[in-house]
């Protein structure tokens, strides 16, 4: 993301670091930049379900950003 967008990064997702992966994932698909916070640590300190990673998206995107993520969710609830 750029430098400048940094400041106005909001949380749309919190889980374990495949799931966050997967929900950045689903927003590339929609043309919606994010960023993992704590991923790296996760990957390098701690197994994947250690410590829940956020996804984080610039504030512009996030409405858009959060029907994404409902429609993950709702198919997971679902399986």
């Amino acid at each position: 993301m750029k430098e400048e967008d940094k400041s106005k990064l909001i949380e749309v997702f919190k889980g374990s670091l495949w799931e966050a992966q997967l929900v950045k994932s689903l927003l590339g698909n929609n043309d919606i930049e994010s960023t993992l916070k704590d991923g790296m640590v996760v990957n390098v300190v701690l197994p994947d379900t250690a410590i829940d990673v956020a996804v984080l998206v610039n504030e512009a995107n996030y409405e858009t950003a959060m029907e994404v993520v409902r429609a993950y969710e709702k198919k997971e609830e679902g399986d």
